[in-house]
């Protein structure tokens, strides 16, 4: 009885916090000019033709530090999981057998799929995109791969390597800027550029490219353990 009251009284208060939200910031009006101070600071302070891109990558730069943290951890669950379960298992007989269209096609697919993710994730400061997208599009070309041949492995300490340098590289730039004027992390510290040019925006495109980079790896990797629980049985 004591839990249900509890419970009902916790659920109140949520509705009541929710109706109170709603009726101080009524749909359709800035209330609070965040979103207005982006879009008219944007390019005077970032360089960004994007202004999605500077808000990921200088406004809130530490959160999507710690949505690539939340990413690396996820891949290394999934590998510790995968490990832990297929421990005490023999190796399956692989049961798919993709045709000659499947495997052909893969191969001519694959470099394209990894020019566009790269094209998404380097122009992320000028077009709607950036390096988790891109990231993903280049994980997608490794399921494809997979499905094509699955008895194939990735190498998993290339991966390591790349997701690696990846991280340092967004760290190491965020930290230089907490030695230049600003003594802030994440200061954008290199020239911005002309608006609308592929080097513009200071160091928002590199910050880009190693999130891309390190998205993709752990996509990859996550696909790996899955792919080699299915058909491998989990043979490392």
């Amino acid at each position: 009885m004591i839990r249900k009251i509890t419970y009902t009284i916790f659920l109140s208060i949520i509705v009541a916090t929710l109706i109170l939200f709603f009726v101080a910031f009524p749909f359709g009006k800035n209330k609070m000019g965040v979103g207005k101070y982006y879009l008219n600071n944007d390019i005077k302070q970032t360089g960004a033709a994007n202004v999605v891109t500077a808000v990921t990558l200088d406004y809130r730069g530490l959160d999507t530090l710690g949505e690539v943290t939340v990413l690396f951890a996820a891949a290394a669950g999934v590998s510790i999981l995968f490990y832990l379960i297929d421990q005490d298992k023999k190796k399956r007989e692989r049961q798919v057998y993709p045709n000659f269209i499947v495997r052909v096609g893969s191969r001519i697919i694959f470099p394209f799929i990894l020019l566009f993710g790269s094209y998404i994730f380097i122009h992320g400061h000028l077009t709607p995109g950036g390096g988790f997208q891109g990231g993903s599009i280049i994980a997608s070309g490794f399921l494809l791969l997979y499905l094509a041949y699955p008895g194939e492995r990735v190498n998993r300490k290339k991966l390591a390597v790349t997701e690696g340098l990846a991280g340092l590289t967004f760290v190491v730039f965020g930290a230089i800027g907490i030695f230049t004027g600003a003594h802030s992390f994440l200061f954008n510290f290199f020239p911005k550029g002309t608006l609308n040019m592929l080097f513009s925006a200071g160091i928002l495109p590199i910050l880009y490219i190693a999130i891309g980079f390190k998205v993709g790896s752990e996509f990859a990797g996550i696909i790996d353990d899955m792919m080699c629980q299915t058909v491998c049985g989990g043979e490392k």
